[in-house]
Formats: structure tokens, C-alpha cells, sequence
């Protein structure tokens, strides 16, 4: 199969999905009389995209650097902790129950108390992305490392291999695809986090603050096209993550050859 077939198989579908649910809200605003000051049709955000492509481009910007420091702090705080659970039993009792209890306070709660801790500024709107990237790789690289494959555990050690050895010849390879699929898991989320935390940490741009000025301006259309823009924005940063997975983990791929 070409190479030009299988995008198509893939972006296809959810394109048409997404072109049919476009339209069915299109006609629905209009045909039931929703009024545009409570719920924009496509074609007012379209023009809101358009008319302040702008500002749009600077506030995104700016999230998506608060992402990007944050995609990268989280990855090596969440690996370095994995390191610990893995090495040392009494780390995983102790720090496991406490990383799972701050997974469950949400962003929007989080921010104000950073706010209070850290300043205005950066500071909290990165340091929500970090807690975002976190767990899930923290989780996911940690369960790889002591899940590692026995057999070559025990093939090193036989040639009397130290446990650094161990961990850098078998551990750490096969941990490396648990990595990237934690940071895939938050990529999708952290673009939003940092919006959220844009809209209470005092944030001067942001797509957040963008959002946030749409509401009280009562511009329904605005606001929809922040949220459409943070949505392109997580696509192209899962992109990106699971783009450099393929060139971390080329094992993993699979080669598809062409029909004969």
C-alpha cells in the first residue's frame, strides 16, 4: 500500500466525521434560532480564526512554549522518579500512593495554589504542565523498568554484570517505549493545562488569557476559536512527540511492503 493510500486511510475518516459534526452544528444554530451571542455557528468562529489571526499566533506562542518547558521538565523529573520506584521498593510504597492522589486534583484547582507559591508569571503555568507530564510517565517508564525482560537480566549478571550495567544495556532500552508512551498520553493534555493555568496565573499572552478576555467581552465566537487553536495545538504536539518516538524506538515500527 502507498504511502499516499495509507494517510488517506488514516486522516480520512475522522476528517469526514469531523467536516459531517461541523456541518450538523452549522445548520442546528441556524435552523433552531440559537442566538450567536450564546453559541457561535462554525462560520462566526472561522471569521473570529481569521479576523485575529494575530493575536491568535502570539498568545499561541506563548502556550506552546509553557508546553514545550514543561513536555521536557516532566519527562526528566518523571523518568528520574521511575529510576527511584524501580531501584528501591520502600521509594515505590512510599512515593507511588502520593504521585496517584496528585493525579486526581485537577489543573484548575492547582493553579491558584501555585499562583500563591511561585509568583506571577511562568513559573505556574509551567510547573502545571510538569505535574500534567508526570505521572503518566513516571507510571509508565517505572513499570518498564520492573517489568524488564528476566532472561537478559539474568545473561548479564551471569557475565558478572553490575546493576548499572543491567540497567543501561536492558532496563533502559526497553523502558524507553513506556517513556515516550506516557509523554504521548500528556502531550494530548498539556496544551490545555497550560491554557487553564494561563486564565488564573496572571498570565500577560496565552491562548488562556485569550479565552478568558473572549468571555468577558461576551464573544462566544472568540472563545471557541482559542479552544479550536488549543485543539490544533495538542494534535500537532502529539504529533510531534510520536514522531520522535518513531526515530527513538525504530524497533517498534512495522515495515509494510507494497501488493504485488
Amino acid at each position: 500500500m502507498g504511502i499516499h493510500r495509507r494517510i488517506l486511510r488514516g486522516v480520512g475518516p475522522p476528517a469526514v466525521l469531523l467536516a459531517a459534526l461541523v456541518a450538523i452544528w452549522e445548520a442546528w444554530v441556524r435552523l433552531a434560532g440559537v442566538d450567536p451571542s450564546v453559541l457561535a455557528p462554525p462560520s462566526r468562529v472561522a471569521q473570529a480564526i481569521a479576523g485575529n489571526t494575530g493575536p491568535l499566533l502570539h498568545h499561541a506562542a506563548t502556550t506552546l512554549g509553557e508546553t514545550a518547558v514543561g513536555l521536557v521538565l516532566g519527562a526528566v523529573f518523571g523518568v528520574v522518579v521511575a529510576v527511584l520506584i524501580a531501584a528501591v521498593p520502600l521509594a515505590r510504597r512510599a512515593v507511588e500512593p502520593l504521585l496517584v492522589t496528585l493525579q486526581t486534583v485537577p489543573p484548575i484547582v492547582l493553579a491558584p495554589i501555585l499562583v500563591l507559591a511561585l509568583g506571577f508569571g511562568w513559573a505556574p503555568r509551567i510547573v502545571v504542565v510538569v505535574l500534567i507530564v508526570f505521572f503518566p510517565v513516571a507510571i509508565a517508564t517505572a513499570g518498564a523498568f520492573l517489568t524488564a525482560d528476566p532472561d537478559r537480566v539474568d545473561l548479564i549478571r551471569s557475565f558478572g554484570g553490575s546493576e548499572i550495567q543491567v540497567f543501561r544495556h536492558v532496563r533502559l532500552p526497553g523502558a524507553i517505549p513506556a517513556l515516550f508512551d506516557g509523554l504521548r498520553i500528556s502531550a494530548a493534555y498539556s496544551v490545555a493545562g497550560a491554557a487553564i493555568a494561563e486564565q488564573i496565573g496572571g498570565a500577560r499572552s496565552g491562548l488562556g488569557l485569550f479565552i478568558a478576555r473572549s468571555q468577558r467581552s461576551f464573544r462566544p465566537d472568540q472563545v471557541i476559536a482559542g479552544v479550536v487553536v488549543i485543539a490544533a495545538l495538542s494534535l500537532v504536539v502529539y504529533a510531534l512527540v510520536s514522531l520522535i518516538a518513531r526515530f527513538a524506538t525504530p524497533w517498534r515500527q512495522v515495515s509494510f511492503k507494497e501488493p504485488s
